[in-house]
Formats: C-alpha cells, structure tokens, sequence
C-alpha cells in the first residue's frame, strides 16, 4: 500500500532515499477510445506528429495502465491534460474526467480545453467554474515553422491575436491558469503575454519544445528561455522531451533539464512523464529515473520541490 501524501514526503526528507521520493505527474493523458471522441487518435490518415507513427498510443489509457507504468515509482499524485477531445465540445472532456475523479480519485486536476478566440469561451469559462477538478486551460497557438519565424510575426489564432488575447484576459477572473505548448522561438510572445497579464499564471508545456540538440539550436533555446524566466509568473513543465532516432538518457537530457532548472530556479520547475505520448521514445521508468539522476546534485527539500511540491502548490492538490 502506498503511504499518504504527507508520510511520503516526510520520509524522504528524512531519508533523502530517492527510491521513497513522492512524485505528481504534472502532465499526462487518459483516453477511453471506446466511449470519448478524439479525433486524432481514432480517424484515418493520422496526422503529422513530432515523435512520427504514434500508432501505438491509439488506444485506452485508462488510471489502471498509467499505475502500471509508473509502478516502479512513488507516484501519488496526477495533473492530466486535456487529450484533444472533440473541439465540438470542449466540456465534454472536463465533465468525463470529473465524474471519473470522482468515482476512482484520479486525477486530482484538470488542464482542460478551451479556445480563446471562439465565441463560447464565456460558457465554456463558466463551465468550468462548476467543475472543482479543472485548474487551467490549454489553447495551442498558431505557430509557424522555426525558418518561416520572423520578430514582431502575428496571425489570427496566434499569441499576439487581438482576439486570441481577449480570450486570455478573461482568464484571470475564472481563476484559471494558462498552459502554453508553443515552439521556443514563440516565447518572445509568451513573455509579452507574462507581463501584460501579470495575475495569470502561465505554465510552459514540455520545455518550450527543444527538438533540435545541436549546440547552435539549444543555445537558442537557452537564450529565448532565459528570456521568459524573466517573468515571475511563468512556470515550466520538464516533460514532453523526446527527440526521435535517439535513446532517452540522461546525458541527452541534461542541458535541457539542467538548463532549465538554473534559468527558471528550482520553484518555478515541474517534472512530468507526458504519458502515453512520450511512451512512444521512453518508458515511464526511462525518464522519472533519468529526472532523479539529473537532481542528485540538489537537496533532499529541492528535489522534492520539482517532483511533488510544486504542483501541489501550483495546482491546489494538497
């Protein structure tokens, strides 16, 4: 049996036993193809997708497959992300995923769908209010390939949208917070959006999406990461960093985790398995033991802090 949250957290702190350490994933998916509409998982041709043929992952995922993957690991807590449901209906999700919370205890919160420049964002904000699961909402951006980038760049559907960001100004009255998953050549507009809506708490998806490892690429991520680390009110979530052809270790993830860690500090930094996605370039053991390889340098109370009390804190779970 596992032990409760708080036993959990102090055993480790006493120990520094990194086998005891509690975790929260701070980012994965559950999909029940039988019942919920996700087009992208269930309709022919596939879609482009940056880890390639995701084949593998159409299929039920469901708490009892995300314990078994995390089975090696103290895992106790879930943040899930909202799977691209039917953008038909957007509440729909957040309403299956309440009423599955309720009945199993997972997950403890919701990142759920909206669409900032769609007319029904006020009925779909109100929604959600109802609904003490959902925590935040994910829109992707429009975003352009990294060659096509230019500053200043902006296009309907885009950050720097005027009716994208009217949608992200109700954001704050709602009481929710923003999940950004947008290439890191975009965060100039993350940051205009950080500092021009400071009470909202925006979160960074999968590390502002490092795909490119050469050293030119990742000091240019370095540099616009730096950049948005400037704004207090930017977290970012270290999952999602999968790179194709290449085995998941931890000397491949090292500049990123470790570079984002330094730029962001160890309180605004959040570990998460991005499962099943990222099942399909690592296990769920794979990267939670490469993050623990990655932390040895720090204390037993900051490894804590990026593994479990920051998404405590940050999403309400405790």
């Amino acid at each position: 049996m596992k032990p409760d949250l708080q036993t959990a957290r102090e055993r480790f702190l006493a120990s520094g036993d990194e086998a005891l350490l509690p975790i929260v994933d701070a980012h994965h998916h559950y999909f029940d193809l039988q019942r919920n509409p996700h087009p992208w998982l269930q309709r022919q041709p596939r879609i482009p997708f940056r880890y390639g043929d995701y084949g593998p992952i159409c299929r039920d995922w469901l708490p009892e497959d995300h314990a078994r993957a995390a089975s090696g690991h103290l895992w106790l807590r879930s943040v899930l992300m909202e799977g691209e449901w039917d953008p038909a209906d957007p509440v729909g999700e957040a309403r299956w995923v309440q009423a599955l919370a309720d009945a199993q205890g997972t997950p403890q919160a919701l990142a759920a769908q909206a669409w900032l420049d769609r007319a029904d964002l006020p009925e779909v904000l109100a929604a959600y209010r109802q609904l003490p699961i959902v925590r935040s909402v994910r829109h992707k951006p429009r975003s352009l390939p990294r060659q096509d980038h230019t500053p200043g760049w902006s296009a309907p559907g885009a950050m720097r949208c005027p009716r994208w960001r009217d949608g992200y100004a109700q954001l704050e009255a709602a009481g929710l917070m923003f999940e950004l998953q947008a290439p890191w050549w975009h965060m100039a507009e993350a940051l205009e959006l950080a500092r021009d809506f400071p009470r909202t708490t925006l979160i960074v998806n999968h590390a502002g999406l490092p795909a490119e490892r050469d050293e030119a690429s990742l000091a240019a991520w370095g540099r616009a990461m730096a950049q948005l680390a400037d704004a207090p009110n930017v977290h970012v979530k270290i999952s999602g960093l999968g790179v194709p052809g290449q085995a998941w270790t931890p000397a491949l993830q090292a500049p990123v985790v470790q570079g984002l860690i330094e730029r962001f500090g160890v309180a605004r930094c959040l570990f998460a398995s991005n499962f099943p996605v990222d099942g399909l370039v690592a296990s769920f053991d794979q990267i939670f033991s490469s993050f623990k390889v990655l932390t040895r340098q720090h204390t037993p109370a900051e490894r804590l802090a990026l593994f479990c009390d920051n998404a405590l804190r940050l999403y309400r779970l405790d």
